[in-house]
């Protein structure tokens, strides 16, 4: 994968997570879909501090990958 489009791709998850954590987006994903967040059989019962948390834990472990893979092209692969 092109580093622009990694770093592009990295941006938009940044932003995307942003929006979820701190701009009110994860009150918007309560409920039943919750599931396009969270991928999980009970999402529907987490509540917006939850998936919060969760889209939190996630955008820190594409962080890695993104560091990781600014430095070595070969693990440069779509990673949601």
């Amino acid at each position: 994968m092109h580093l622009g489009l990694w770093v592009a791709l990295w941006i938009a998850n940044t932003v995307f997570t942003y929006w979820l954590v701190w701009g009110g987006g994860s009150e918007r994903f309560q409920g039943w879909r919750a599931w396009l967040i969270v991928d999980w059989l009970f999402a529907h019962r987490w509540n917006a501090g939850q998936i919060g948390l969760y889209a939190l834990i996630c955008w820190v472990g594409h962080t890695l990958w993104f560091a990781v893979g600014l430095f070595v092209p070969g693990v440069r692969l779509p990673y949601w």
